[in-house]
């Protein structure tokens, strides 16, 4: 299910917090500067909210790509762990781009894209509902595809 403007919101503030904010916090001693700071990332996750979720497509992807690369640095191609596609930003990301790194993922990040189990996501490779991809696993962007087909039936 798609997580709404405010889930979204919620939990960008909270990782913006976690991964930045709270560390920055340590490294200057409490300084008061990260109070104010606070308050803009609040603003800030609001807007990249509204963005993802309801922006156009080029603006959705540049926002979640924001979002990636600086939540998530390193010198490898992004690979969150499954629990992170059942997060929002994870449904987020997955309705608006799929997979923002990779051209096919594997049946239990499918399925956990798709909030359905690993043999769920077999079943519907079997039905052709999904495709598979040449060297393996799920194209992506069958799985995007199928996550807007289902937002367009329940909404």
């Amino acid at each position: 299910m798609a997580p709404t403007h405010d889930e979204l919101t919620e939990h960008l503030i909270r990782l913006i917090d976690i991964r930045l904010l709270d560390p920055l916090d340590i490294l200057v001693d409490g300084h008061d500067a990260i109070g104010p700071l606070r308050a803009v990332i609040r603003e800030r996750a609001r807007s990249l909210a509204t963005t993802i979720v309801s922006g156009d497509q080029r603006a959705a992807v540049g926002a979640v790509m924001r979002a990636i690369s600086t939540l998530y640095p390193g010198d490898t191609p992004f690979d969150p762990p499954i629990d992170w596609w059942r997060s929002p930003l994870g449904q987020a990301v997955a309705r608006r781009v799929g997979h923002p790194t990779a051209e096919s993922v594997s049946y239990a990040v499918a399925g956990a894209m798709l909030g359905i189990t690993r043999q769920g996501v077999h079943d519907l490779v079997s039905r052709d509902k999904l495709a598979r991809h040449p060297e393996g696993g799920v194209r992506c962007a069958s799985v995007r595809d199928r996550l807007l087909r289902e937002g367009t039936r329940r909404g």
